[in-house]
């Protein structure tokens, strides 16, 4: 059974749930149904194979449309004519079938079970009855057995044959031949839009191995952006070759074009950093046009933090991770925060509640982490310490044991003195991240504003000694208010005792800290945001919204030149480009234009000017640019699987299975792939 409508780009799923209507079992009304679902591969299955396998959700059915006749092929007649009609059906004969045939039933049934369990991310070896006692009592021999008590005969009869449905060893095989199906069809689907970006998440440890999430965006074909999880790899081996390694894989193996690769995005902390970098340099040389950016789905500050190998900034970062997890358990928890925040501002409760409401939020991800930060830091110190102190024993153990160790942490002055140099560095970066993830006209202001910030950051740089005197001082005066002593890092305390004596904390912390934070960031700017970006990000200015607001200017043609090898007519550009900017140049009473490129790519109009609509399906996979809500599924339901999936039941196939669990799967396709795959081999051998 598929449970999602078999209907061609049905948006009813997660977001939009619907009521799902088997198949009628009538061969004439089955083929009606086949052919107002558009569906070309469902017409020539049979009534039963529909009735089993497919359905049709509400959105389809309307009331105005009801027929009480027997030949009405799209009628609803709600949940008792289905049931009725599944009890008519289950009192039919079954038909004989041959042997090859039952046993293709057979890897349906599993396959249909299986793809259940990956879409609801439960763990098929996971025990149903909280015993485990290997495949046996897991979900996925539970739901078999429930599939043979509710008259499943080929399972019955497989089951009587060989006192077992499954075999171990066959479930893991049956989930190797579901990634691969998902893989391909989203290989397919990635060839379809020409051209992808590549974007690669923090690497994750799967059955004791790292391994490297892997994600594509692109257009479809019709110009809706998406962003798809393509699996995982393998992150292991020998440094010097595991970038070769890793895009050998992804173009052998996946089947990944990789010159069609247009944009490249890494977002990862710095354990990894290095090799990450390493591996952004081997794709840009073996494939110029993939462009290093920033990824949306983190914010420009936390990115760059999160690529600084000093411990003090590691410290900070660690222990932000640490906050989330920590206030996330309760919102009880989240309470004794505000209640705490409301202690340390009794006369401004304006920014006390601005402070709150932010609290609310993923804040330790935001651009302005390290602001709010500094400002909530007593606050927060005052609400974990009597959370582990815990005189009403309101927490549990564990609870007071995980504030206990957020309190060594904010006690300790490097973890101080390293939140105040990010937040004063970061202030720099801040309205241009904001601007870079923000709306087409705030994108486009970015792009222009980089110089600006740059030569802010270098100022800085010339002038370290005077802006760490500031930033030391601000550092001191929140030690001493917190009582914290200042004093050199235990990890140097340790490795360098003889030092110790004549090193000051100030002096270390310049040449530590400061000095490597700036110039981190400036390199990094450089290195995410070069020239061909900004061209790019430039091209904004094509979006009709932006071009009313800068009616007097004319879009620059050297941006747009970028993408003369992608467009279809490279020669015809210059005066596309003019009839492009006077169409929208001039407002209406009353008439809105599109302010986003969503909005700009469902244009009607879009399809006359075939070089625009190449251009901004080029823009459109830019990894940096912030997706609409619907379009950014991938990542969302990525971090859902890896925080909710117990360690010792996270798979890299059931990941993919169940992140991209709105691929439609063919369960005759996936039968005879595993016949292919496994018996025939078998037969060979």
């Amino acid at each position: 059974m598929q449970n999602h409508c078999a209907v061609p780009n049905c948006p009813s799923g997660k977001s939009d749930p619907q009521p799902l209507f088997r198949f009628p079992n009538d061969a004439e009304r089955s083929k009606k149904w086949a052919e107002k679902c558009q569906r070309q591969d469902l017409i020539d299955r049979s009534p039963e194979h529909l009735y089993r396998y497919y359905r049709v959700c509400g959105k389809h059915f309307e009331t105005s449309l009801i027929d009480s006749t027997k030949d009405n092929e799209m009628e609803s007649k709600g949940r008792k004519k289905m049931k009725k009609s599944q009890a008519a059906t289950a009192k039919e004969d079954i038909p004989t079938l041959s042997e090859e045939e039952e046993y293709k039933e057979y890897l349906k049934s599993l396959f249909e079970v299986l793809l259940l369990l990956g879409e609801q991310s439960i763990p098929p070896m996971g025990p149903a009855n909280n015993k485990d006692q290997g495949l046996g009592s897991s979900s996925f021999q539970a739901l078999l057995d429930n599939r043979i008590m509710c008259g499943d005969e080929v399972l019955k009869k497989r089951y009587n044959d060989n006192k077992e449905c499954c075999s171990t060893e066959q479930l893991n095989q049956l989930i190797e031949v579901c990634e691969k199906f998902v893989r391909s069809k989203l290989v397919e689907e990635i060839k379809q839009s020409s051209f992808f970006s590549l974007l690669t998440g923090d690497p994750v440890k799967i059955s004791g191995e790292w391994q490297l999430p892997v994600f594509v965006r692109y257009v479809d074909e019709s110009n809706f952006q998406r962003e798809r999880f393509v699996g995982f790899l393998n992150f292991e081996g020998d440094r010097d070759i595991l970038a070769e390694k890793l895009l050998s894989e992804m173009t052998d193996k996946w089947g990944l074009d990789m010159e069609k690769c247009r944009g490249q995005a890494h977002s990862c902390s710095g354990t990894h950093f290095n090799q990450i970098k390493i591996l952004a340099a081997k794709l840009m040389e073996m494939h110029p046009r993939a462009v290093l950016t920033l990824s949306s789905s983190q914010s420009l500050n936390m990115s760059l933090a999160s690529g600084m190998a000093q411990s003090g900034v590691q410290l900070v970062m660690f222990t932000f991770k640490k906050i989330e997890s920590f206030f996330g358990q309760s919102a009880l928890l989240q309470l004794e925060l505000e209640n705490a925040i409301s202690i340390f501002y009794p006369d401004n409760e304006e920014k006390a509640n601005e402070l709150k409401e932010i609290c609310r939020t993923g804040w330790t991800r935001r651009n302005d982490a390290f602001e709010v930060a500094v400002d909530i830091l007593e606050a927060l110190l005052l609400c974990i310490d009597s959370v582990h102190d815990n005189e009403d024993m309101k927490w549990s153990d564990q609870v007071s044991q995980n504030a206990l160790e957020i309190s060594k942490a904010l006690t300790d002055f490097e973890f101080v003195i390293a939140l105040v140099v990010l937040k004063n560095v970061m202030t720099l970066t801040q309205a241009f991240g904001k601007n870079i993830q923000g709306n087409a006209t705030e994108t486009h202001l970015a792009a222009a504003s980089l110089k600006a910030v740059l030569h802010s950051l270098k100022e800085v740089s010339d002038n370290i000694d005077v802006y760490h005197e500031f930033w030391n001082d601000e550092a001191l005066t929140i030690a001493a208010t917190m009582e914290i002593s200042a004093k050199l890092p235990r990890s140097f305390l340790r490795k360098h005792q003889a030092e110790c004596g004549s090193m000051r904390p100030e002096s270390y912390y310049k040449e530590h800290l400061s000095v490597p934070v700036v110039n981190h960031t400036i390199r990094e700017m450089n290195r995410l945001f070069c020239e061909d970006h900004l061209k790019l990000l430039r091209c904004l200015s094509l979006i009709p919204a932006v071009i009313e607001q800068h009616k007097s200017t004319e879009p620059e043609e050297v941006n747009v030149q970028a993408f003369n090898n992608d467009i279809p007519n490279a020669g015809t550009l210059s005066a596309e480009l003019h009839c492009w900017w006077v169409k929208w140049n001039k407002k209406g009473k009353g008439e809105t234009f599109p302010s986003s490129l969503h909005e700009t790519l469902q244009l009607a109009d879009v399809k006359f000017f075939p070089n625009m609509l190449a251009v901004f399906r080029l823009i459109g996979v830019l990894p940096a640019l912030a997706l609409e809500d619907n379009c950014n599924v991938a990542y969302k339901r990525f971090t859902m699987y890896m925080e909710s999936t117990p360690d010792r039941f996270k798979s890299k196939s059931l990941a993919l299975l169940n992140i991209n669990y709105d691929v439609r799967f063919d369960l005759d396709s996936l039968a005879d792939t595993y016949v292919k795959t496994y018996l025939e081999v078998q037969q060979e051998s």
